[in-house]
C-alpha cells in the first residue's frame, strides 16, 4: 500500500476503533455501579434491614470476588477462541443487570451472600475480555492510553455513583411501599441492561471480521499488530484450547505480576469503603455523598496524563511506582490527623495511586504479547489472582478504631511490596532484553547459525526471545 494512502486508511481506522471502543468506558461505569453500589445502600439502611452484622456485611463484598476470581480465565480462553466477543460481552451484561436489580429484593443475609455470588461469577466476563480485545486492535505503543479511557470509567463510577445514589437515596424512601436503597438496585440494573442491547451492534470484535470497517482498515489493523512485535496476533492451528494455560504455567513472570498486583489491590482496597471514609470527616449522608466524587474526577484526570506519558516514553516502572508513592503519602496524612481538610487533601492522594493500576494493566499486555492465547490466559491469570486482594480488603477496613488508622498501616505495607514486586519484574525483563540483544549480536557475528537454530536454543527461557529482530520489553 502507498505510505500516503496507509497513514489515510490508519487514521480512518483508529477514529472509528475509539469511537466503537469508548462504549467500553460506560460499560464499565456501569459494571462498578452494580459492583459498588452496595456502599451507599449501606448508608440509607440495607445492613439495618436486612440484619447484617459487620461481619456479614464484609463477607456479601468479599463473596462476590470468589464468583469474579473463579469465572476470568476460562471466560478469556472463550473469548480468545471466538469470532463475535461483542456478542459473549452483551449477553453476559444483560444477565449481571438482571442479576444486580434482584439486590434489591433481597431479604436477609442467605439473599445478598447467593446474588452477590453470581453477580460476580458474571461480571468476570467484562474486564479481562476488554482488555483482550482492546490488545488485539491497539499497538504497545497506544494501548496504555486506551487501557485509561477504559479504567475511567471505573473511576468516573466512583464518582458518579456517589451523585446518583444521593439523587435516589434522598427522595425515593417509601416510593410503592419501597424503601431508597432497594430502589437504587432497581434503577443501575435496569440501565445496566438497556446498554447491554448496544453494545452487541457497536463493539468491535476481531481485526479480520470486525463489521463497520472497511477491507482496507481490516488489512491495515492486522498490519500493525505484525508489525508492532513481529509475529501476526493469531494462535498457530496446532495449539489445544489449554495451550495458552499451560505456557502461563511455565513463566515465572504469571506468578510474579500476580503476586504484585494482588498486593496493589490490597492497598487499592478503600475503594468499596470510599463513602464510609468520607463519613470520617463528621458530615451527613447527602454530604458526604456528594464529596466523595470530586477526588475520583481528579484521579481520572491524573490517570490520563500519567498514561499518556507512559506510552509516550514507553516506560512503564515509574509510571506506576509514581502514583503509588502520591497514595503512600495520602495514607500517612490519614493517620497522622484527624483535621478535616487534611484528611479531605488525603482522599484525593489516595484516589490518584489508581494512575498506576492503570500502567500496570497495559504492562502485562505488552509483558505477554503473543501467542494470544497466552496473553489472553495472563491478563485472565493476573486479574483474577489479583481479587483475593479485595476478598482481604472487605476485611482490613472493619479496624475502624482512631479514623481506620491500623487499615490505613495495612494498605500502605501493601503498597510497599507493590513497589518490590515491581522493581523485580523490571530486572526481569531487562535481563531478558540483554539476553535478546546478546542472541541478536551472536547471530550477527555467525551467520553460518541459522535462525532456527539459535531459535531452539532460546525458546526455553521466553516465547517472546523468538519474535523479530529489534524486539524488546518494555520497561
Amino acid at each position: 500500500m502507498d505510505p500516503v494512502r496507509r497513514a489515510q486508511v490508519e487514521k480512518s481506522l483508529k477514529r472509528k476503533l475509539d469511537a466503537r471502543c469508548s462504549l467500553f468506558i460506560l460499560i464499565y461505569i456501569m459494571n462498578y455501579l452494580d459492583r459498588n453500589n452496595i456502599g451507599a445502600a449501606r448508608l440509607k439502611g440495607l445492613q439495618k434491614d436486612l440484619g447484617l452484622n459487620d461481619t456479614q456485611y464484609a463477607t456479601c463484598l468479599s463473596i462476590l470476588y470468589v464468583g469474579y476470581i473463579l469465572m476470568q480465565v476460562p471466560s478469556n480462553m472463550f473469548i480468545n477462541r471466538i469470532t463475535r466477543p461483542s456478542l459473549y460481552i452483551s449477553c453476559a451484561m444483560i444477565v449481571w443487570g438482571l442479576i444486580s436489580t434482584l439486590s434489591g429484593l433481597a431479604r436477609d443475609f442467605k439473599d445478598l451472600v447467593v446474588i452477590r455470588f453470581f453477580l460476580g461469577f458474571i461480571e468476570a466476563a467484562f474486564l479481562p475480555g476488554a482488555l483482550l480485545i482492546l490488545s488485539k486492535w491497539y499497538t504497545r505503543r497506544e494501548l496504555t492510553t486506551r487501557n485509561a479511557l477504559l479504567f475511567c470509567g471505573n473511576l468516573i463510577s466512583n464518582a458518579f455513583s456517589s451523585l446518583v445514589a444521593a439523587g435516589v437515596l434522598s427522595n425515593m424512601q417509601g416510593t410503592l411501599g419501597h424503601a431508597a436503597w432497594r430502589w437504587l438496585f432497581y434503577i443501575e440494573g435496569a440501565a445496566t441492561m438497556a446498554i447491554a442491547l448496544s453494545a452487541a451492534f457497536i463493539l468491535p470484535d476481531l481485526p479480520t471480521n470486525a463489521r463497520g470497517f472497511t477491507e482496507e482498515e481490516r488489512q491495515v489493523a492486522q498490519l500493525r499488530m505484525l508489525e508492532d512485535v513481529g509475529e501476526a496476533d493469531s494462535d498457530s492451528s496446532e495449539q489445544g484450547v489449554f495451550d495458552g494455560l499451560i505456557m502461563c504455567g511455565k513463566d515465572v513472570k504469571v506468578y510474579l505480576m500476580m503476586l504484585t498486583l494482588t498486593a496493589y489491590v490490597v492497598g487499592l482496597s478503600f475503594n468499596a469503603f470510599f463513602p464510609t471514609l468520607t463519613g470520617t470527616l463528621g458530615f451527613g449522608y447527602v454530604p458526604t455523598l456528594l464529596m466523595s466524587s470530586p477526588p475520583w474526577v481528579f484521579a481520572c484526570l491524573v490517570s490520563l496524563a500519567v498514561s499518556w506519558n507512559a506510552d509516550r516514553t514507553q516506560e512503564k516502572f515509574w509510571h506506576i511506582t509514581g502514583p503509588i508513592i502520591m497514595g503512600i503519602i495520602g495514607f500517612i496524612i490519614s493517620m497522622s490527623t484527624l483535621n478535616v481538610a487534611a484528611r479531605y487533601v488525603a482522599l484525593f492522594l489516595q484516589a490518584g495511586s489508581y494512575a498506576g493500576f492503570i500502567v500496570f494493566y497495559s504492562w502485562i499486555s505488552s509483558s505477554f504479547p503473543r501467542p494470544p492465547a497466552k496473553r489472553a490466559v495472563a491478563i485472565a491469570m493476573v486479574n483474577a489472582f489479583s481479587q483475593l486482594g479485595n476478598v482481604a480488603g472487605s476485611y482490613v477496613w472493619a479496624l475502624s478504631e482512631n479514623g481506620y488508622r491500623k487499615s490505613y498501616g495495612i494498605v500502605l505495607a501493601m503498597f510497599g511490596v507493590t513497589i518490590v514486586g515491581n522493581f523485580l519484574f523490571k530486572m526481569i525483563l531487562n535481563n531478558l532484553n540483554k539476553k535478546l540483544e546478546e542472541g541478536e549480536m551472536a547471530w550477527e557475528a555467525k551467520p553460518d547459525v541459522t535462525e532456527k537454530t539459535a531459535q531452539a536454543e532460546m525458546e526455553d527461557l521466553d516465547e517472546a526471545l523468538r519474535m523479530r529482530k529489534g524486539f524488546r520489553y518494555l520497561v
